[in-house]
């Protein structure tokens, strides 16, 4: 019997078109687990044709026989043998890969900073505080110049040599290091947010920026106050942007 007229092969075209509807063909597009339920149906009621009758059973059976009996096919059987525990490993593989996939709760991007915090032996009030080392201008680019030696010390590893997230390990994070050069970024900021942000890092953040906590750690525990102001500087002086200032009477 031609291999084109089997049932076999028939049966294959069936599950091919279904398998293009259920996935492309119906929009919007229907849960995996709806998915499936379809795909099943239609390989049940696949099964009842083929096996509705001796003839068309003889006729779906057939290719398969001839594959795995038949000195003809040898080669197309040996490829079988090696293609399909391929493709179950492969399967397999997809099923248990780790995925990280974002959380259903809503996540807040910049929560809303203390009103003061500890910072190694003592207290620092972020109400109304502004870098105390942007008012030094006779040494302001000495500031620029040290942080931007803090910085390619201890944070381009993440946050990029161009500031814009990039970085070495930026791939192995969730969510991403942050992109100073985003306008959505620093530049809507105030300095005094960004130094709590940098001190505390992702294990002090606010119950309103989890479950997505920041990988960054609480750099208070390695660097001075200065430095961390001088990265700040540093910061907003190579992305160009102006810190957002207090309002007049905070």
């Amino acid at each position: 019997m031609s291999f084109l007229k089997s049932s076999f092969l028939h049966a294959i075209l069936l599950v091919a078109i279904a398998v293009f509807i259920f996935r492309y063909g119906i929009r919007p597009p229907i849960p995996q687990s709806l998915f499936l339920l379809y795909l099943g149906i239609t390989l049940f009621g696949i099964f009842l044709y083929v096996s509705s009758s001796e003839e068309t059973w003889r006729s779906f059976l057939s290719p398969l026989r001839a594959t795995f009996f038949e000195e003809r096919f040898k080669w197309l059987r040996a490829g079988v043998f090696i293609i399909l525990p391929l493709l179950a490993t492969y399967l397999v593989y997809l099923r248990v890969q780790p995925r990280v996939e974002p959380p259903a709760e809503l996540r807040t991007i910049h929560p809303a900073p203390p009103d003061a915090i500890s910072f190694r032996n003592g207290t620092i009030k972020l109400q109304g505080l502004g870098n105390p080392l942007r008012g030094d201008k006779e040494n302001f680019q000495a500031h620029v110049s040290k942080g931007k030696e803090v910085y390619f010390k201890n944070c381009f590893y993440c946050h990029g040599d161009g500031l814009d997230g990039l970085g070495h390990f930026a791939e192995a994070f969730n969510p991403k290091p942050a992109n100073f050069t985003d306008v959505g970024t620093i530049a809507q900021l105030q300095e005094s947010y960004l130094f709590w942000r940098i001190a505390k890092g992702g294990p002090n953040l606010p119950t309103e920026a989890t479950p997505w906590n920041s990988a960054m750690p609480a750099w208070e525990n390695y660097l001075t106050a200065d430095e961390i102001w001088s990265v700040i500087l540093y910061l907003y002086e190579a992305t160009g942007y102006q810190p957002r200032k207090w309002e007049q009477g905070q």
